[in-house]
């Protein structure tokens, strides 16, 4: 083996391959949470865009991000540009048309599933997402790398909120949100009208979280 070859050999061997990573967390130790919204939309699914949701975090200036489907953003295009020009809102990757399980795709769908998405999503507000989260939070190793070898940073969460679960009452949302609410968490809730009682229970959530000395930021202010 030639010199330069070993020495770069030795190099990879001390350093590895960068490894893929899902981010969870803010790292972050300070009472920070990061408010995130999936705007889900499978084909033959429509779902449109929660305006209680929006309104509370409107009146109440809080940064959020929503995660959105390519699908979800081509149906509500006008309202996701209207919120994307505000400085309090970014519109990240929810795949194109959110397949429950992109880890048994191929690696060109799961591709294109973040390309289409991206292009679309750009086209509406105007910013390409840097961010991505997979449908259902599943995915392998082969699935996360592939994602982020097209520049995306997975994002996923530490504890759901549960916010879809049939019979969910606002009040049992945001007890179980206060308590499991940790200093660098992202919490995960849904926008696309499939979860009924979240925009009933987000006042009592960001009372309690501000109570107990919580700050709100968004997802790129804090990674």
């Amino acid at each position: 083996m030639r010199t330069t070859q070993w020495v770069m050999a030795l190099l990879w061997l001390i350093s590895g391959p960068a490894a893929a990573q899902v981010v969870t967390q803010l790292p972050r130790a300070d009472k920070v949470v990061a408010l995130t919204f999936d705007g889900c939309e499978a084909p033959g699914q429509p779902a449109w865009l929660d305006r209680g949701i929006v309104d509370v975090l409107t009146q109440q200036s809080l940064p959020y991000t929503i995660f959105a489907t390519g699908l979800f953003a081509q149906r509500n295009k006008d309202e996701l540009a209207r919120l994307a020009a505000s400085p309090l809102v970014e519109i990240e990757n929810h795949s194109m048309t959110h397949p429950q399980h992109m880890e048994r795709l191929s690696k060109d769908a799961v591709e294109k599933q973040v390309a289409d998405a991206d292009a679309v999503i750009e086209a509406v507000t105007g910013h390409r997402p840097t961010f991505f989260r997979f449908p259902a939070g599943n995915y392998d190793a082969a699935s996360l790398a592939e994602v982020e070898a097209t520049g995306h940073r997975v994002i996923h969460w530490r504890v759901p909120s549960g916010d879809p679960g049939k019979g969910v009452t606002a009040e049992h949302l945001a007890q179980w949100v206060l308590l499991n609410a940790k200093p660098g968490d992202i919490l995960i809730f849904h926008i696309n009208g499939r979860a009924p009682e979240t925009a009933a229970a987000l006042p009592a959530i960001i009372a309690g979280l501000k109570a107990k000395g919580f700050r709100f930021i968004r997802l790129d202010q804090g990674l």
